[in-house]
């Protein structure tokens, strides 16, 4: 971060070409190393492009700067916390993977991954939470993760193949004052690569 002009006390924000995809893994991320000021651009590129506003091309120089990571264990989930939270009931684990990926019915991207979903968690696929690359207002996605299931007083781990849609849940639950949640960063990947139970269907 120091060497690409990234320091402590600046205001970071962050964008993709999609609107609003990678953005959001890369803003959790930054939260996940206790930057409090990170925020994604509305719209991402696409929406930058379409007002009209300057753009540049070429490698981007900044003076190196000073980076202090602070690692919030707090907000990341790994495997044996995941699998204690669905035993004991304390979390809900939401998957951003498209329905027909939790269900089973579609070949996952990676090989050798089998298809399906952690037992006991809820889907949430988080293409519909998006529309033209903005992130659905509160009210939509209140409404869309009470849909799916979640019940808004209790704790959320967010899942979906590798980490990266996950953090469109989180952007969700956090962008409407859900707390506390965690984001599974091995997520299904690592789920089924390490051989625990599968379950497939809608439940």
């Amino acid at each position: 971060m120091g060497k690409l002009g990234i320091g402590d006390g600046l205001r970071i924000v962050v964008y993709d070409q999609l609107g609003l995809f990678s953005a959001a893994r890369v803003w959790w991320t930054f939260r996940a190393f206790g930057v409090a000021e990170v925020m994604i651009l509305d719209g991402g590129l696409p929406q930058w492009l379409a007002e009209g506003r300057e753009t540049e091309s070429g490698p981007s120089a900044r003076q190196p700067a000073t980076f202090m990571a602070r690692l919030d264990r707090s907000i990341i989930a790994d495997i044996a916390q995941v699998e204690r939270a669905l035993t004991a009931g304390t979390s809900q684990v939401l998957d951003a993977r498209p329905a027909a990926r939790f269900r089973g019915e579609a070949p996952e991207p990676r090989a050798g991954i089998a298809s399906g979903h952690i037992p006991g968690s809820l889907n949430l696929p988080f293409g519909e939470i998006i529309k033209d690359g903005h992130l659905a207002e509160p009210e939509a996605l209140r409404a869309a993760l009470e849909s799916a299931g979640v019940d808004l007083s209790r704790p959320v781990i967010t899942s979906c193949g590798s980490g990266v849609s996950a953090a469109i849940l989180w952007l969700a639950l956090d962008s409407i004052g859900k707390r506390p949640h965690a984001l599974y960063d091995g997520s299904w990947a690592e789920w089924a690569s390490a051989g625990k139970p599968v379950a497939t269907g809608a439940e």
